[in-house]
């Protein structure tokens, strides 16, 4: 099994979303950087456990627990027009783009903030707490999930 964090700003699709769908399970669409759908097409599997974290507004947080229930697929909402995340470059003979499903597991007792996050010398190498790094999809390392879900009862 692995570990991961996944991005979405809470406003177009957040945590809540997710729990009120069906199932509550979802499809991850909309990812359009190469590296992201790399992650999605060839890594994830289903059992992974994967971080929900709202981001781009205030504060970003992990807000939520999801699991990854289907593998990558090619993501058909590249091939609409009238779809938000439309791509005339991507066709079903070729897709780019590709997508898994998610299902809500389960909110963390509390949100934990990224200022909060960045302060843990245990999260120093976390991929979301260093400079730059603006991938809406990251691998979590074993060690940094467990000590996440360890701070979930802490009052920040």
């Amino acid at each position: 099994m692995a570990y991961w964090l996944m991005k979405s700003e809470p406003d177009v699709f957040g945590i809540e979303h997710l729990k009120a769908l069906p199932k509550k399970t979802d499809h991850w669409d909309g990812v359009r950087n190469y590296q992201a759908r790399n992650m999605m097409r060839d890594d994830m599997k289903v059992g992974d456990q994967v971080f929900f974290y709202h981001s781009n507004c205030k504060p970003p947080a992990i807000v939520g627990v999801m699991e990854v229930t289907k593998e990558g697929y090619v993501d058909h909402t590249a091939f609409d027009p009238d779809e938000k995340y439309y791509d005339p470059k991507s066709n079903p003979d070729k897709p780019r783009w590709y997508m898994v499903d998610v299902t809500h597991v389960r909110d963390l007792k509390r949100e934990i903030p990224l200022d909060e996050l960045k302060g843990y010398p245990e999260l120093s190498d976390m991929r979301l707490v260093q400079k730059g790094n603006r991938l809406s999809i990251m691998p979590i390392e074993k060690d940094e999930w467990d000590f996440i879900l360890s701070i979930e009862d802490d009052k920040a």
